[in-house]
């Protein structure tokens, strides 16, 4: 079983700044990338930003410039450093790990719960 813990969401001005934090644990073998999507109401759920386990980053053209994505030393925690925040950044943001449970496992996706952000003056 897989443990997904985010952290760092909350309300902040237009300008603002927050850093979501998402560590894995349990029955991890090997971690091939790890993601922040995010959902706004009435929207489907979107790519934000995915690093890979060789420090390849991906990011939505909506947020290049301003966010970061960035895995911790213990390569099993990821961070999403949001700057100059819109409103339009407004959603759930949801943690997202691609690993295997064991050696040639087939690799599957994990969820975490999601932490909402709020853009709001």
């Amino acid at each position: 079983q897989v443990q997904l813990v985010e952290s760092g969401g909350g309300l902040v001005q237009p300008g603002g700044s927050l850093r979501l934090s998402c560590a894995a644990s349990g029955s991890i073998s090997s971690i091939y990338s790890m993601a922040w999507y995010r959902q706004a109401p009435g929207k489907e759920r979107e790519l934000v930003a995915r690093i890979t386990s060789s420090e390849t980053t991906t990011y939505a053209d909506s947020v290049k410039g301003r966010f970061t994505i960035s895995r911790g030393n213990a390569k099993n925690t990821v961070y999403l450093q949001m700057n100059s925040l819109k409103p339009e950044d407004t959603a759930d943001y949801y943690c997202n790990v691609y690993y295997n449970r064991y050696y040639r496992d087939t690799p599957q996706r994990y969820w975490g719960q999601g932490t909402q952000v709020t853009v709001s003056s």
